[in-house]
Parts: structure tokens; sequence; C-alpha cells
């Protein structure tokens, strides 16, 4: 990634984006590059710009964020990290995003500081995730296996106690002190965690947690 955040942001209203634009454009080391109105557009204009950040709204024409999301992800190598951007927390769509590997959401209502800041974190490869919204995400929309999948039994016992302080929302350092090992070694185990769950990131590694049964919404 370069030193500045290149991103792209889509949405279906021209006010959301040019509002979007003029607060991470403002910041310094963030430049909008692109802009896209519908789903479809928002994939064509990813694949032609390559940007580190997609601000990606769910709800748009022609393609919704979601499947654009999933194309983006598996057309682009690195891909983009993409926040899904909604006017509801729960929703099913921000559910079904975060499960096709958006690395988190951002309410539209939030305030400018936390914009830049979603932004920044994401592009610095960590997850933007809400412990208590994931929880009731999971809890409403999540989908339950008839078994256990195969990768819940082939974790270590720290593994586990990783996996479920993930589900807590704590950090690689605070696992790390909750546990009393090193920050490569909890790092270590987290890297372990996403490997044997299959997943791109802590995000999806919390909500294969909950549909495997693994870890409950309650």
């Amino acid at each position: 990634m370069s030193a500045t955040v290149r991103i792209v942001v889509a949405d279906d209203e021209r006010m959301v984006r040019t509002a979007l634009r003029a607060i991470l454009d403002a910041e310094t080391g963030l430049e909008v590059v692109g802009e896209a109105s519908t789903g479809a557009e928002a994939v064509s204009v990813v694949r032609a710009l390559r940007p580190d950040v997609v601000l990606m709204d769910v709800r748009m024409p022609e393609t919704d964020g979601i499947r654009a999301t999933e194309r983006i992800l598996a057309a682009l190598d690195p891909a983009p990290r993409v926040i899904v951007v909604t006017t509801f927390e729960h929703d099913s769509y921000v559910y079904e995003a975060l499960r096709a590997g958006a690395a988190g959401f951002l309410l539209k209502r939030a305030a400018a500081e936390d914009l830049v800041q979603a932004v920044r974190l994401v592009a610095r490869s960590d997850s933007l995730l809400f412990p208590a919204a994931v929880r009731g995400l999971a809890a409403g929309y999540g989908r339950r296996p008839s078994a256990a999948p195969a990768w819940v039994a082939r974790l270590t016992d720290r593994e586990a106690d990783v996996l479920r302080l993930m589900a807590a929302g704590l950090t690689n350092a605070e696992i790390a002190a909750r546990l009393r090992v090193g920050a490569a070694t909890a790092k270590t185990h987290v890297a372990g965690v996403l490997a044997k769950t299959g997943s791109r990131d802590r995000t999806q590694a919390v909500i294969a947690a909950y549909e495997s049964g693994f870890v409950t919404p309650g």
C-alpha cells in the first residue's frame, strides 16, 4: 500500500458520495480516487483503479453491495479492504456483506472522525469489528449447521481461547495481555485461527465462530 490511502466511494446517492469525498479528501494521507453509483459500476471502477479501501453502500440498484463485494474480492489479489456503509445497523444486508468478506461496517450517521478512523484502521489490514453488533446480527441472521464444521476440532486449546477473545472484540495486544503471552505469540495464534477457519480477517473468523455454534450470541 502506498503512503496515501486510495479510496473508492460507492453509493447511489450523489450527495452521500460528495459528503464522503469532502471528508476524506480533507485528511492528510487519504484520497478519493473514484466514485460509483451502482454495484456493477463499483466493480468496474475498483478493477480499473485498484484502490486500498472501498466504501460500499449495501443497497444499490443493478448489483447490490453484497454481490459487488464478492466480485471485487474474488477478482483482485491483493484485494482492497471493503467497508460497508449502511443506514441500519441490524440489517441482513450488513450481515451478508460481512460474510462475503467486508472488513467491517459503518453507519451513515457516523461522525466524520469515526469515518476517517475507520478508513485508516482497515487500510492497516485491521477489521472494523463491533462485537455487540456482530452478536446481534449473528443472532438474527446467522446460519446454523446441523453439525460443527471440521475446523472446530482442528483448533488447539489456545487457538480456541483466542477465537473466543476475538469474538469478544479484543485486539492482539489485549489477547496477549489476557493470556499472558507475547504479542508475537498472540499474532501467531490469531493467524492460526484465520487459517483453520478459512477466514480472510477477524470479522469473518468471528462470524464463523457464531455460525458454527462455537460461540453463541447469548
